[in-house]
C-alpha cells in the first residue's frame, strides 16, 4: 500500500469551538484563521511549550479579567524553563489589547501559549525561535455545575524531578488526557491521579480539596501538583471566613471517607465531587457551596475586598 492510499482511522465529527475573532502571532495581532504554524514547528512534536489560562468575565459593558497579574507572573515563570524571558508586565499589557480588541460580549478564557516555533527535529530549548501566541473561546460551565463523578486513574502523576511541574508546561497534559479519556470512557466524568508515591496530588488539569470534620485539606506543593490560582485564591478565601485550612499529604482512603470533595482550576472554578468510585459522597456539602458562592461573586465584582483580584478592561 502506497502512502497515498493509507487511510486515516473512522472518527467522530466535533465542531470546533467558536474562537474569538483577533489572535495575537508572531508580534502582531491578526485574524484567527491567519494565525497558522507549520507541519514542523519544534513544539509541536516535543510539547516543549508553556501555557496559560485566564478567566474573564462580562459585566455592564466592562471585562473583568481574574487575577491576570497572577496569571502572567506564573506564565513568565514557566517560560524560564524553556530560557525565554518575557516580563509579566508586558504579556499583562498584551493580553489586555486582546481584549479590547475582540470585544467579547459573554464570558470568555484565553489561552497565552509560548512554545518553540523554531523547526527542526532535536529536542531541545537551545538555539531554537520561541514565541507567543494568545487566542480566546467563550467559556461557560467547563464541568457539570452540580457535580461529577471521579474515578482513580492508573496513570500516575508526573515527578518534579522529571519535569519542571510548577511550571505549566504542555508535555505534561500527556498524563491529563490519557486519564481524563480512560475516566470518562469508564463511566466516570473525571480523574484523580495519585502521585509517585501512592499520595493524593490532583485531577487531570484541576487541583483537589476535601473536607473533613469542618477543616479545608488539599495536597501540598510536595505532592506534585501544580501551583493553582484558582487553589491559592480558595486558601485566602476560607481564611478570610475562618475556614480552618491544612495543606498536607493525603491519602487515598481518605478520599473514600471524606465529608466533602471539590476540584477547582480556571476552567473549573470549584466544582463538587459526587462520588469516587463506587463511593457516594454526602449530597450536602455546605464548604463547598460557601466556597463556591464567595467565588463566583469575587469574580463578578461583587466583593470590594477583592477588587485587586479584578482588571477590569471596557469592551
Amino acid at each position: 500500500m502506497s502512502i497515498t492510499t493509507l487511510q486515516r482511522p473512522a472518527e467522530a465529527k466535533f465542531a470546533a469551538p467558536n474562537f474569538l475573532p483577533t489572535a495575537y502571532f508572531r508580534n502582531q495581532f491578526v485574524p484567527f484563521d491567519q494565525a497558522r504554524i507549520s507541519i514542523a514547528t519544534h513544539a509541536l512534536h516535543y510539547g516543549t511549550a508553556v501555557l496559560g489560562g485566564i478567566r474573564g468575565f462580562i459585566i455592564d459593558g466592562e471585562a473583568l479579567i481574574f487575577r491576570l497579574e497572577a496569571h502572567c507572573q506564573r506564565l513568565s515563570n514557566s517560560a524560564k524553563f524553556m530560557g525565554y524571558h518575557l516580563s509579566p508586565d508586558a504579556l499583562q499589557a498584551t493580553l489586555i489589547e486582546f481584549v479590547q480588541r475582540n470585544q467579547p460580549a459573554t464570558a470568555f478564557y484565553l489561552r497565552p501559549l509560548i512554545y518553540t516555533s523554531g523547526l527542526g527535529v532535536a529536542p531541545r530549548f537551545h538555539q531554537v525561535e520561541k514565541d507567543l501566541l494568545i487566542y480566546g473561546v467563550p467559556m461557560g460551565d467547563y464541568l457539570a455545575r452540580n457535580g461529577v463523578r471521579c474515578r482513580i486513574s492508573s496513570w500516575a502523576r508526573q515527578e518534579d524531578r522529571s519535569q519542571p511541574l510548577r511550571g505549566k508546561t504542555t508535555a505534561a497534559y500527556i498524563a491529563s488526557a490519557l486519564a481524563k479519556t480512560e475516566a470518562v470512557e469508564s463511566g466516570f466524568d473525571e480523574a484523580i491521579l495519585m502521585n509517585s508515591q501512592g499520595k493524593v496530588s490532583e485531577a487531570s488539569a484541576m487541583n483537589l480539596f476535601l473536607v473533613r470534620n469542618g477543616q479545608l485539606i488539599t495536597p501540598s506543593f510536595d505532592q506534585d501538583i501544580l501551583e493553582g490560582i484558582t487553589r491559592d485564591s480558595i486558601l485566602t478565601i476560607a481564611e478570610n471566613l475562618d475556614i480552618p485550612v491544612i495543606e498536607r499529604p493525603v491519602d487515598k482512603s481518605e478520599l473514600f471517607i471524606a465529608d466533602e470533595i471539590f476540584l477547582s482550576g480556571t476552567a473549573a472554578q470549584i466544582t463538587p465531587v459526587l462520588s469516587i468510585e463506587n463511593y457516594d459522597l454526602p449530597s450536602m456539602q455546605p464548604i463547598t457551596h460557601q466556597l463556591r458562592e464567595s467565588l463566583q461573586s469575587i469574580t463578578l465584582g461583587k466583593e470590594p475586598h477583592y477588587n485587586s483580584w479584578l482588571t477590569r478592561v471596557n469592551v
